[in-house]
């Protein structure tokens, strides 16, 4: 286990829409994330999500093994009103546990 906090530099493009249960959650999977972080228990991350800073955010688990960011109703308005399908690019820019 690296120690923490960790600089990342991991930046991916995604849609916004996760199933989880059968039901499409406002979240983007993250790509490699198990690898990344090796664990597959949630995480804490500063990141980005198309140049807009969120900070001390945590990426849940998926249930499949890896790790997804919720994309709540306040920051999608800020995002210009991005929905289920919409593309986003996020940046993780550090783990701090």
């Amino acid at each position: 286990m690296p120690e923490l906090p960790q600089k990342l530099d991991h930046t991916f493009t995604a849609l916004i829409g996760v199933n989880v249960k059968d039901e499409i959650w406002p979240c983007v999977e993250v790509p490699g994330s198990a690898e990344l972080f090796e664990t597959r228990r949630s995480v804490r991350v500063d990141a980005t999500v198309d140049g807009i800073a969120v900070r001390d955010v945590g990426l849940l688990v998926t249930g499949r093994g890896g790790h997804m960011l919720s994309l709540n109703a306040t920051l999608r308005k800020r995002l210009g009103g991005k929905e289920i399908g919409d593309e986003v690019v996020v940046c993780l820019q550090r783990r701090l546990r």
